[in-house]
């Protein structure tokens, strides 16, 4: 039963990236590999779902780079692709002069920020990044001694859903969108930025409510209001 759980779930939050971009070996979440000795089920799952919402960060990232090549620009010479691949797997640690070093929160409020004049889509996603490994007590990788806390995983996707608003809204003094996402067409509408969103969301409010169960941990439903732009903290 609990192969059926673990199987069903991961299933449930897979996904494909469609693009050039690197994408991990399957097999090392088999679990005869040898780094799923000292996993439980609840480990296991919180290894797929996360790196299923950090594929989905580098697709966000691509399509607002390729949406937004003027905020490209600001940070390399490289194309999306590259750039892309040396976010997710270069040896910066996640600082970056260029976005003044922000990370988490002051990271996403920065991007939006009518005096900020960097990079605007790498202080977007610095923030979604740093924030997602932070609701998972800073590990992308989990082991029987490891603890998350489910009304972090929640409050997550709460700050996805206030990002998404913000990225939605926020314009520059002559009325354009600071970062061009969705577009409303006269034919045709492309929403690809929110169902990826959509996708994050869901599977962070899955894994909350079933770790939640599983561990006993009540999590406090949040009554947030998007438009006031306050992103939930962490406990």
């Amino acid at each position: 039963m609990a192969k059926l759980l673990t199987l069903t779930i991961a299933f449930m939050l897979s996904g494909c990236l469609g693009s050039t971009m690197e994408r991990k070996d399957s097999t090392q979440y088999d679990k005869g590999s040898f780094n799923q000795l000292g996993k439980l089920d609840q480990d296991r799952m919180a290894d797929y779902e996360i790196r299923e919402n950090i594929e989905s960060l580098k697709m966000l990232m691509l399509k607002l780079y390729k949406r937004n090549p003027n905020q490209l620009k600001k940070t390399t010479s490289d194309n999306a692709e590259q750039a892309v691949n040396w976010f997710f797997n270069g040896s910066h640690k996640w600082n970056f002069q260029s976005i003044n070093n922000a990370t988490d929160f002051k990271a996403v409020y920065q991007a939006f920020d009518h005096q900020f004049d960097g990079d605007r889509v790498l202080s977007l996603m610095t923030g979604l990044y740093t924030m997602l490994v932070k609701a998972h007590g800073g590990k992308t990788e989990f082991f029987i001694t490891d603890s998350i806390d489910p009304q972090n995983l929640y409050n997550m996707a709460r700050n996805i859903e206030i990002s998404i608003w913000m990225l939605s809204t926020k314009k520059d003094e002559q009325g354009n969108l600071l970062l061009i996402s969705n577009e409303m067409g006269r034919t045709i509408d492309n929403l690809s930025f929110e169902r990826e969103f959509g996708k994050m969301i869901g599977r962070l409010d899955y894994f909350a409510y079933t770790l939640s169960e599983k561990t006993e941990r009540v999590i406090t439903r949040m009554i947030q209001n998007v438009t006031t732009g306050l992103l939930l903290p962490f406990i």
